[in-house]
């Protein structure tokens, strides 16, 4: 790959296609921190600190190309940014720039759920085995409920080996993205059912899955009708090709030694579908995590189901303060106060979104690189420092 966008997988190095397969299963930028507005907003921040850490995120050698953060609170938006959003081109991140947006895609198939459950036309004590029953007779009995807070047991299909083999050998890699658990359909749960929890990837195709059984409509589809049109999101979708759509906020891994390398349109969606296909822009994400978080999707009564947490479970990457997870959603308890949300990591991006319980104030932050416990546990580790003192400045607004 060059640092120019995509045009050939011919051009994927090796250790790139490798580094994309892991995260499927899992200077020359000027940087500026002008604080921005979108649209009618009349109020932009005053303060400096938050602006100078994000210019201190991007300067590192290992930073991001790109960052921006939007706070919203009630009608009041503001956007953080730093860096730019195409080092070939030096322009700045905007909120209506698409992106992907990883595993925080989980999210928006548990809002699918959990409306279904709110219909009537999905219970959370449905188990695979009565809705999916051509799924492996070993999974039966794992229900919609323990696929939504990660504790089924069933095996990760993104860590089997045959999938890696494919997408290390070719990253867009078109898949059937109904047929991803075959991968791991002759394995057994991991644990019994329920028994602890465990991050898998294999539960939101499942999920997703369930979704499509119990409506006969395309997952695609109840997205549109259960979620993009309640909440106005006319800038998400679920592709199942490479690219992106005009403008995005590309995406980088950084080498050492030839500096950011675009990887925006190195993977293809197909492989993630249901567990992080989504495409999306901070704008749309922050309509989507103030009505999630803020029970604009569900009943009552369901959210009380939603918000019972596991303490000490880990969305991944793990996202600001101690992480709790409930039903396709996590508690984010930070030394200002808690919100709800979710993160999410994928080859040039990391994800977090996060709002209050009310919905009024909200957090969508994305950088341009893609960090994790396990390839820059540094980085990541300042990036969630960062998103603290964002969500210290949202709560004490």
């Amino acid at each position: 790959m060059s640092r120019r966008p995509y045009g050939h997988a011919g051009r994927i190095r090796p250790s790139l296609r490798l580094a994309a397969a892991a995260a499927v299963c899992g200077a020359v930028l000027g940087a500026t921190a002008a604080p921005a507005q979108a649209g009618a907003d009349r109020n932009p921040p005053s303060g400096t600190s938050l602006h100078q850490e994000l210019r201190e995120l991007v300067d590192r050698p290992d930073g991001p190309p790109g960052v921006i953060a939007v706070l919203r609170d009630g009608d009041r938006t503001e956007v953080y940014r730093a860096g730019v959003a195409d080092v070939e081109s030096g322009r700045p991140p905007k909120a209506t720039d698409h992106m992907r947006i990883a595993s925080v895609a989980k999210a928006f198939s548990g809002a699918v759920a959990l409306g279904l459950v709110d219909r009537g036309r999905l219970h959370l004590d449905d188990t695979i085995g009565a809705v999916l029953p051509g799924q492996p007779s070993a999974w039966h009995q794992v229900t919609l409920r323990q696929l939504l807070n990660h504790t089924s047991g069933l095996p990760d299909y993104s860590s089997s080996q045959g999938f890696v083999d494919i997408v290390s050998e070719d990253p867009r890699h078109h898949f059937d993205s109904r047929r991803l658990l075959e991968f791991v359909a002759d394995e057994d749960l991991a644990f019994p059912p329920g028994s602890r929890y465990q991050y898998s990837n294999s539960d939101n195709i499942a999920i997703a899955l369930m979704a499509e059984a119990a409506t006969g409509r395309r997952y695609e589809a109840l997205l549109r009708e259960l979620v993009y049109e309640p909440l106005g999101m006319d800038a998400t979708t679920l592709p199942q090709g490479y690219r992106l759509p005009e403008p995005f906020l590309h995406g980088y891994q950084i080498d050492p030694q030839a500096g950011p390398v675009d990887v925006s349109e190195a993977v293809g969606a197909s492989g993630a579908w249901a567990a992080g296909g989504i495409v999306s822009t901070p704008k749309d994400l922050t309509a989507f995590i103030r009505g999630y978080a803020g029970g604009a999707l569900v009943s009552d009564r369901t959210r009380r189901q939603q918000f019972t947490f596991i303490p000490g479970a880990l969305s991944q990457p793990p996202g600001p303060g101690r992480t709790e997870a409930g039903l396709a959603i996590y508690r984010y308890t930070t030394r200002c106060g808690t919100v709800y949300g979710h993160t999410g990591n994928t080859p040039g991006y990391t994800q977090l979104v996060a709002a209050t319980a009310d919905g009024r104030r909200s957090l969508t932050f994305s950088i341009t690189t893609q960090t994790s416990l396990s390839n820059n546990p540094g980085l990541l580790a300042r990036v969630r420092e960062i998103q603290e003192d964002f969500v210290c400045a949202l709560l004490r607004r």
